[in-house]
């Protein structure tokens, strides 16, 4: 039997328990978020624990973005990213995530704003249209606002259309076109 934990959140402190239990023994476990009572669960039956990084300060955003072109899978050892992984972006790391990857906490009032910012300056110094924010479950959704999942999922979207869009004879201007003609509501119309 593997190690099961079952979590209970108390209302009136906000602290977590976690009670972790692998058939043998149970352990019970509390901490001031989820990830931590999960952590120190796993922990005490001697698993390697994931924690999540800590958040950026404000005004900074953390993003994975991925070279993933529709038509090709290039290796990560392909020359075409020999000069960045010389010289990363500012505030990113080179990371191998089955294609070329990079790991960053950037500058940007919103999520998107970091993307686009770090796309744009990608393209002009390397000539690589980066295409991908790593999300698999596009059909998954979260209203958490500018900085969250959902936003993540967005720019994903985004993302695709601006490297797929052109493949298919759209311009920048068309698809820019298309968000503004399908999502404004008209004037007076609701949304």
């Amino acid at each position: 039997m593997g190690l099961s934990i079952r979590f209970n959140r108390d209302e009136a402190t906000g602290q977590w328990t976690a009670v972790g239990d692998d058939g043998a023994r149970s352990v019970t476990v509390r901490a001031d978020t989820h990830d931590e009572a999960a952590a120190l669960a796993q922990e005490a039956f001697g698993l390697t624990a994931y924690r999540p990084d800590p958040p950026p300060p404000p005004g900074w955003q953390r993003f994975n973005l991925i070279h993933c072109p529709v038509a090709e899978h290039p290796a990560f050892d392909d020359p075409r990213y020999d000069a960045i992984k010389a010289s990363p972006p500012e505030g990113c790391t080179v990371k191998d995530f089955d294609y070329f990857g990079l790991k960053c906490v950037r500058p940007g009032a919103t999520l998107l704003e970091a993307v686009a910012d770090l796309c744009a300056e990608i393209r002009a110094e390397h000539g690589l249209l980066m295409t991908d924010l790593g999300i698999e479950k596009l059909w998954e959704w979260s209203e958490d606002g500018t900085d969250g999942w959902g936003a993540e999922i967005v720019g994903q979207l985004l993302l695709m259309a601006a490297e797929r869009g052109p493949r298919l004879g759209y311009s920048v201007d068309d698809l820019v076109r298309f968000l503004r003609t399908a999502a404004e509501a008209p004037e007076g119309g609701a949304v």
